[in-house]
């Protein structure tokens, strides 16, 4: 479901919005000015190297091509989990069903969203052993809230995000539509992150190293019409809502959760898109929601 409020696009799941529509990660950025650092951000990056879609139909090394995401009850049972970064955690416990999607790789992240009380339960390098939870760390979220997590404080991402409102998803793409910008990871970030991230995990100082929530968009000039037509939504919203960088990965890894319906040669068609086909967005003129 896509619901208007204040003439800006929230994308629904199980009736839960993806956060308040004055959320950052609901906000165009196409008319933002570029960041003055952007051409030696992107260098950093790899300006000659190609956007990955980390995301597809079928299976890679048995697990689901992307990020999965569960939809859960509120009478699911709750477990209680075991956390490496305990002190940086919400302690939940978590609605964890008995056999929940995990994503495939050692990132091993579970997202949960909870009917009704649209809460959204986020584990990274979850495991489960002698029918008891672990994990690195996990982070609840209010859907239906702005608030953020403390400063200083990761999340099941590395920079203290959340993570399923940044995914790609095949039900907005057949709408022909995503209102809200995407999740994308680089191999080298700096050790700084700016709003709306929380967290930063590098030990590196570089200032054309992007920080953590940097905000990157596609280029207006880039002719997007000549894509196949999911890759075109996916562009278009590069385009109109930028990606935030959310976590430490391959360079230009854009993430979205898998369904059966993705055409993987039309997602294949992104591979087109270079590093310097992007520019950093100068987000300070974004209004901060409360």
């Amino acid at each position: 479901m896509l619901r208007a409020r204040n003439h800006l696009a929230v994308v629904a799941i199980a009736g839960c919005p993806m956060f308040p529509a004055t959320s950052h990660w609901n906000q165009r950025v196409d008319r933002l000015p570029v960041h003055p650092q952007s051409a030696a951000i992107v260098s950093s990056i790899g300006a000659g190297d190609t956007m990955h879609p980390d995301f597809g139909s079928g299976l890679y090394e048995g697990r689901p091509i992307g990020i999965p995401y569960v939809v859960v009850p509120r009478t699911q049972a709750r477990s209680n989990v075991r956390f490496e970064y305990a002190d940086e955690s919400d302690r939940g416990p978590y609605p964890i069903p008995a056999n929940p999607p995990v994503e495939g790789g050692s990132d091993r992240h579970i997202l949960m969203v909870e009917r009704g009380t649209c809460r959204l339960y986020e584990l990274f390098a979850a495991e489960r052993r002698d029918g008891a939870w672990s994990a690195g760390s996990g982070a609840i979220f209010n859907l239906r809230s702005n608030r953020m997590r403390p400063r200083g404080w990761t999340s099941a991402d590395a920079a203290g995000l959340p993570i399923l409102p940044g995914l790609a998803r095949y039900d907005e793409v057949r709408r022909g539509t995503i209102p809200h910008a995407l999740r994308f990871t680089v191999q080298r970030s700096r050790r700084a992150f700016i709003y709306p991230a929380r967290h930063f995990a590098s030990s590196l100082t570089d200032p054309s190293l992007p920080a953590m929530g940097q905000r990157l968009r596609l280029k207006r000039s880039v002719r997007i019409s000549t894509l196949p037509r999911q890759s075109r939504v996916v562009a278009r919203a590069l385009q109109r809502y930028g990606m935030l960088l959310a976590d430490n990965g391959s360079d230009w890894y854009l993430s979205g959760a898998p369904h059966p319906r993705w055409d993987n040669d039309d997602l294949r068609a992104l591979k087109r898109l270079r590093g310097s086909d992007f520019e950093v967005v100068d987000t300070s003129r974004l209004k901060r929601p409360r």
